[in-house]
């Protein structure tokens, strides 16, 4: 399966994975060698530390590499007056008598304790495409489905601020 992603999305995956690459990666390397140089690894705490912070890195470049590799680039063209992508969206949840605020973003930036709500998630499959006054049923699971009303769409655009997840 391809990650449906904006070219933003790309160049950002770009700038840190050059970083990790250029930058971080000779650092950790020089602090394993560092932790190394303290003696007997087996009791050489710095040394376990250096190594684990050296293969996270590692593991977050091949994450990276993955991801662009794989991804599928996406435009941001959507209907005036549907829900579309960075669009800024208050839904009424009638379960729970609550608006709440959310943003549709791709699922690399998605952070739902901020409101980023994922396009591909239950919640963003659902509103996408979707007009103010609609009420649209969210399916969760078989057994959780609620109703939420769409009160409002603000339009928003591909904001370069807004960050990559780190997994």
């Amino acid at each position: 399966m391809y990650d449906e992603l904006t070219q933003v999305d790309i160049d950002k995956m770009k700038a840190e994975l050059e970083h990790r690459r250029l930058e971080l990666r000779p650092k950790l390397i020089e602090d394993v060698q560092t932790a190394r140089a303290f003696g007997d690894l087996s009791e050489n705490y710095e040394y376990k530390v250096a190594k684990q912070e050296k293969n996270r890195n590692e593991s977050r470049i091949r994450y990276l590499e993955r991801m662009i590799a794989t991804a599928k680039v996406i435009e941001v063209n959507e209907k005036e007056g549907t829900v579309g992508l960075f669009d800024h969206v208050v839904l009424y949840n009638e379960k729970l008598g609550k608006e709440q605020n959310i943003q549709l973003v791709t699922t690399l930036r998605q952070n739902a304790l901020k409101g980023l709500i994922s396009k591909e998630s239950p919640v963003g499959k659902a509103i996408l495409g979707k007009k103010v006054g609609d009420r649209v049923e969210i399916v969760v699971s078989p057994e959780m489905k609620y109703t939420v009303e769409i009160r409002s769409i603000t339009p928003g655009e591909d904001d370069a601020s807004l960050e990559i997840s780190s997994y």
